[in-house]
């Protein structure tokens, strides 16, 4: 859910980011323009309050006065212009030039300068000159600003400024910006994992106590004490559901602990009946042994109700074990019964792989499935039992060469009470399998079940390498 959630997150917060991030570059880049706009009018005004003196256009005859103011005029404008390369002059209505730096420079025919110009003729300062990007290489400042000399406007000045220094001022505020975003973005970033983990939180921890409970730990629950409210509500919904589900199978353990105890006392004396009967009647009564097959199918099936209930009752005792040594020490216990039968039982893999289980139910668990393989397995025919690491867990394998079973019988066995109908003639309850997974899910064990081929059945046991 965290990398559906987070990438929205850091989406919103992104555009949030970009959204005030485009206007603030746009304010910046406007600011400074402005600012070299207001220091261009002020120079403009300067000049135009020397300039109000010099009344007569170059070449005519002039007082040594208003030589003088002309020379100084000419001399202002060219130092302005060598120190920070803006071209400048003051230029009488008719665009004629009263000094002009550099020398010739004439007013702009077209464009903004030639629109300033004509703007400070009619008595207004000009307007604003259109905003200035960072890729505008060619862009320049034009400023005019009208000379008055009683009431009436003689001439004009006009700055025309370069813009090179004034972009990499806004490029570098930019640069600002976009470092302030980036470092925004990081603490976004940072916040949205706090955020996406705290209101998760509660969730993987449903979710684990879900996978605990549904693997036989029924102690599992959830501290509802951190995320959003609806989460902790759930949690505590989780908890009683929880509650109520461990009540229940306890109850349905305890009754059939109970029922298979009481009822073994009452068919151990009908089986101690049929016996004396059995001394009555004539030897090989077909009857008589029909019954007593069945009375001990029942003895056995209410046994193995009784092992049942007690292996998802009873917790494991896990501990470090060798379960190659153990496998090794299971197959020799049953090769006596396999020869017996003509199968070839073999142990293969490794003589020292170590895992945590409970080696009882380990051990109880392997006897199930030699068990069952050795039913199932015909004469001169092989079992093998054998023990690989995997990674982080150890892998059990009992491989028959029998029949087999089908896809749709794969699905069901290890259910309580199940047998294929092909198999019912052999000695069973259909709940050793059951009773094995039980045992070993305690433990943290798993059990699958797949096909042997060319024909048989595999049974993997997976033991954990690393303490729970």
């Amino acid at each position: 859910m965290r990398t559906r959630l987070l990438p929205l997150l850091i989406v919103l917060l992104a555009g949030v980011l970009l959204a005030l991030g485009f206007p603030l570059a746009g304010i910046t880049a406007g600011v400074e323009q402005q600012r070299v706009v207001v220091d261009r009018i002020d120079d403009a005004a300067r000049f135009a309050s020397l300039a109000q003196y010099v009344t007569t256009r170059p070449g005519a005859g002039k007082t040594p006065d208003e030589d003088e103011r002309q020379t100084t005029l000419s001399a202002e404008l060219k130092r302005y212009h060598e120190l920070y390369g803006i071209r400048a002059g003051v230029f009488f209505r008719d665009g004629t030039p009263m000094a002009a730096a550099p020398a010739g420079w004439r007013v702009p025919e077209e464009g903004e300068g030639a629109r300033a110009f004509s703007e400070a003729l009619a008595g207004r300062r000009s307007h604003d000159p259109h905003q200035i990007w960072p890729w505008d290489d060619d862009g320049r400042i034009p400023v005019a600003s009208p000379v008055v000399r009683d009431g009436d406007v003689v001439a004009v000045v006009v700055t025309d400024s370069p813009t090179g220094r004034m972009r990499f001022r806004i490029l570098h505020g930019w640069l600002l910006i976009g470092a302030g975003e980036c470092a925004a973005m990081l603490v976004a970033v940072g916040a949205a994992f706090r955020l996406t983990g705290w209101v998760l939180r509660p969730v993987r921890v449903l979710d684990a106590a879900s996978h605990d409970i549904a693997t036989g730990r029924m102690k599992s629950r959830v501290a509802a004490a951190s995320g959003p409210p609806e989460l902790r509500r759930l949690a505590r919904s989780f908890n009683e559901m929880a509650d109520n589900v461990e009540e229940v199978l306890e109850q349905q353990r305890a009754f059939v602990a109970d029922a298979s105890h009481q009822l073994r006392n009452p068919l151990s004396a009908l089986l101690l009946r049929i016996e004396l009967l059995a001394l009555e009647l004539p030897e090989g009564n077909e009857e008589i042994a029909s019954v007593r097959t069945e009375g001990k199918r029942l003895a056995r099936v209410l046994d193995d109700l009784l092992d049942l209930a007690l292996a998802e009752h009873a917790a494991a005792d896990l501990q470090l074990t060798d379960v190659a040594a153990l496998a090794a020490e299971r197959v020799d216990s049953w090769r006596p019964l396999a020869d017996d039968k003509g199968v070839l039982l073999s142990y293969e893999g490794q003589r020292a792989v170590t895992g945590w289980a409970d080696p009882v139910a380990l051990s109880s668990g392997l006897d199930a499935l030699v068990d069952n393989a050795l039913k199932f397995t015909p004469a001169g025919e092989r079992v093998t039992v054998g023990v690989a690491p995997d990674g982080e867990c150890v892998r059990i394998t009992v491989c028959d060469h029998g029949p087999g079973l089908t896809e749709d019988e794969l699905a069901r066995i290890g259910d309580r009470f199940w047998r294929s109908g092909r198999h019912q003639n052999v000695s069973g309850s259909g709940l050793g399998l059951s009773i094995t997974r039980a045992l070993l899910t305690a433990g943290g064990a798993t059990l699958s079940f797949a096909p042997h081929r060319p024909h048989g059945l595999r049974v993997t046991v997976v033991v954990p390498r690393s303490a729970p």
